[in-house]
């Protein structure tokens, strides 16, 4: 006689499991299809959410219906929606449905993606979509990666593999590169001197005959410099870093060249991006966020090294307790690529991506993002009584600056737009000006949605700030 097993951990049946697990697809449909009507932020004090879903810690049962709607109706909403069409702050995360179904269906298995044993088909599926990623960013045959949590883990990364190759040293950096690389630096042993922050010139690059004097006057110090960082893509501007030139300056130098992508290296699978991002393939490492601009949902990121192995002699072990979960020959444990032993499977979102929409759709829908600059940028110059153009658009990105606005105005434009919901942006300063910033990723921003942003800002008072 087969034994009765129930179906839950925790002892829920399987209709009621059935009926909740409709109830929170129909939750994330409705949002898909109506988030153009919800705001693009929210934003509410601790002590009034904490009123509605905090309190003793619950003893008894209750209806996790309810509880569900709760979570939906005050603790979703106050959030940055980052895959909403009028989210223009920081990187937007617009995902896609696939993705969303992706991550899903690894979660609701449980899925994890550690050794071989543990998990050879989400380590194969793991293999397959880095090599994907290898080769439509163009870097060469036996690239290795990891998927890890985002951008700031990435790098992390591929610093660590940087150092196992070449030592810790001197590392240079310019002051459009992403301040988590810094704290990467710090927390992987480089002491604050040897991390250097060089100019940008007028174009938010970096002046490679500055670049190359620091180099030579660090070795004539008694320095041992070991890396360059570039930029494909700068957060501020979207700038692009000279790139064949860098990789060319590192290679005379015999330094590890590390480019970090992570929103904009996407871009090269347009054929504008391709041309904007040439010599990114020639980096040691790449880091690229797909929870950006390859339309995943949080969270994606991605490292690509180019030396085969680089990565298991950052981090491979071997500890007696793994003995029996150990790979060997062609199995390979992604717990040697990264810091991460306990990992969920990220690969299955993309795969499915990749697999139902290829990437052709997904270039064109990259390739809308900045058309949608593009076109954010005419308008700006249309209006150029109140606005003036500051950095062109660039992978996505544009500033501009409010004219007769104060240092401290564009900061107070962000917070009143976000205060409204109905629409956000960021601020940000380029040598040394107070600027706004658009980012439009999201392929399903329209000119309405635009035209709109820009009359609130243009409407809100300035006067006597």
């Amino acid at each position: 006689m087969t034994e009765r097993r129930a179906s839950d951990t925790l002892g829920m049946s399987e209709g009621e499991m059935r009926a909740l697990g409709h109830q929170m697809v129909d939750m994330v449909v409705d949002h898909l299809v109506g988030r153009a009507d919800e705001n693009a932020i929210g934003l509410t004090g601790r002590a009034s959410l904490e009123a509605l879903i905090g309190g003793p810690v619950p003893v008894e049962p209750s209806d996790a219906a309810v509880a569900m709607a709760t979570l939906r109706n005050h603790v979703i909403p106050n959030q940055q929606h980052g895959d909403h069409p009028r989210y223009f702050a920081r990187v937007p995360s617009p995902a896609a449905f696939t993705g969303i179904l992706g991550d899903w269906l690894g979660t609701g298995f449980n899925s994890i993606a550690a050794s071989w044993v543990g998990g050879s088909g989400t380590t194969v599926t793991e293999l397959v979509v880095v090599e994907w990623l290898r080769q439509c960013l163009r870097m060469p045959a036996g690239t290795q990666g990891i998927i890890v949590s985002g951008g700031s883990l990435a790098n992390f990364t591929a610093f660590a593999a940087a150092f196992a190759a070449k030592g810790r040293g001197v590392v240079y950096t310019n002051d459009q590169t992403h301040a988590s690389l810094q704290r990467n630096l710090l927390a992987a042993g480089l002491r604050p001197a040897d991390i250097r922050v060089l100019a940008t010139n007028a174009q938010q690059e970096y002046d490679l005959g500055m670049l190359a004097h620091a180099i030579q006057a660090d070795r004539a110090a008694g320095r041992r410099p070991v890396m360059v960082v570039g930029n494909a893509g700068t957060t501020n501007t979207g700038a692009v870093d000279p790139l064949p030139e860098l990789a060319a300056l590192a290679r005379a130098e015999d330094l590890w060249f590390h480019v970090d992508g992570a929103y904009g290296a996407p871009a090269a699978l347009t054929a504008q991006g391709a041309l904007e991002l040439a010599g990114m393939e020639l980096a040691d490492s790449l880091v690229i966020d797909p929870h950006k601009w390859l339309f995943q949902p949080y969270d994606c990121g991605v490292v690509l090294v180019r030396h085969p192995g680089a990565l298991e002699r950052a981090f491979a072990m071997s500890p007696e307790y793994l003995k029996d979960v150990m790979g060997s020959e062609d199995r390979v444990d992604l717990f040697n690529r990264s810091l991460e032993l306990s990992r969920k499977t990220r690969a299955l979102k993309l795969w499915l991506t990749f697999k139902t929409h290829g990437v052709a759709r997904i270039a064109a829908a990259i390739q809308a993002g900045m058309d949608i600059a593009e076109r954010a940028q005419a308008m700006v110059q249309a209006q150029a009584g109140i606005w003036e153009l500051v950095t062109p658009a660039q992978l996505g990105i544009l500033t501009f600056a409010r004219r007769g606005a104060g240092p401290h105005d564009h900061a107070r434009l962000v917070a009143q737009l976000t205060d409204e919901g109905w629409a956000t942006l960021s601020s940000t300063t380029i040598m040394g000006r107070a600027v706004l910033r658009l980012c439009t990723l999201n392929p399903l921003t329209t000119e309405s949605d635009l035209s709109g942003t820009l009359q609130r800002l243009a409407a809100m008072d300035i006067t006597g700030t």
